[in-house]
């Protein structure tokens, strides 16, 4: 089924925020660079995400803490030039919020200066409240994020579900409760029991985007290389993947490299020719030299 983009309202905070009271599911992916801002756009979802998580996608890196401002700056600024449809959410990276109220609005200043993003994401409750509470102070829209927060994965004991207690998932709901006060536009829950999301709905007006989060959410966001099977290795759990595209990438340039070598390619189809003589006259100027 094809997609008539150009005939799609530009999504805006606002019309998420409907899409929740009418029981509209709100649909999020990542993506890092122009390609994958085109396909979201073509696919028609809701909502894109920069975040982080390209860190270790497409720049290499073993978690997301390494990754610089400048970095993810450069990251969103071309997903932007792809984008026309969806609301735009940049993460502010491992230590650019959480020094001070200051430093917080200055860097989420400077992402929707350079890079044009509608909102900036920030992740867990204590501190970052009152960062989130300073930043849309000044004027900036914010998505809190809770539960499994990568940039804090060490401290959290690794890349594994959250809020499995009693008193784990009341410190969660309470942080979800808290940036929403602060101001928080939408939050984002990852990696918790369905029934801790289930049980944090009702405490949230904002929307709810789940990710690993069970079906309770309002909306679910999938990081875009994992939906779209583009690396090697397992996932986690939460993850279903739509499509291989590793392994057809794998046979494309393999097959390219083996015509090559059979000099298969290029076939006369793929080259250009030069007007009648020209060849010939050619051969003669290079002859006189």
């Amino acid at each position: 089924m094809s997609v008539h983009v150009a005939e799609r309202p530009r999504v805006t905070l606002a019309a998420l925020a409907e899409k929740k009271a009418l029981g509209e599911p709100i649909v999020m992916v990542t993506a890092y660079d122009f390609p994958g801002a085109q396909v979201a756009e073509a696919a028609g979802v809701d909502m894109v995400l920069v975040g982080d998580s390209g860190a270790m996608t497409v720049l290499g890196y073993d978690s997301t803490v390494p990754v610089s401002v400048d970095e993810m700056i450069m990251l969103t600024r071309a997903v932007r030039r792809g984008l026309r449809t969806p609301v735009l959410v940049a993460d502010l990276p491992f230590g650019s919020y959480e020094v001070s109220d200051e430093q917080a609005v200055a860097t989420a200043q400077r992402f929707v200066k350079e890079t044009g993003c509608d909102a900036v994401k920030i992740e867990r409750g204590g501190t970052s409240v009152a960062r989130a509470r300073a930043i849309v102070a000044a004027g900036i829209p914010v998505v809190g994020h809770v539960g499994l927060t990568p940039q804090t994965a060490t401290a959290l004991g690794g890349y594994r579900a959250q809020g499995r207690t009693a008193e784990a998932a009341l410190a969660l709901c309470e942080s979800a409760v808290a940036l929403q006060a602060a101001g928080c536009s939408l939050i984002v829950v990852e990696a918790v029991p369905g029934e801790v999301t289930a049980q944090l709905m009702p405490l949230l007006d904002v929307p709810v985007i789940g990710i690993g989060a069970g079906p309770a959410a309002d909306g679910q966001v999938l990081v875009f290389h994992d939906l779209l099977g583009m690396y090697e290795g397992g996932a986690a759990r939460f993850v279903k993947r739509y499509a291989d595209l590793r392994t057809a990438a794998i046979e494309g340039v393999a097959a390219y490299a083996d015509e090559v070598r059979t000099r298969a390619y290029p076939a006369p189809e793929h080259g250009y020719g030069m007007p009648a003589g020209e060849a010939e006259r050619l051969r003669e100027l290079l002859a006189r030299r």
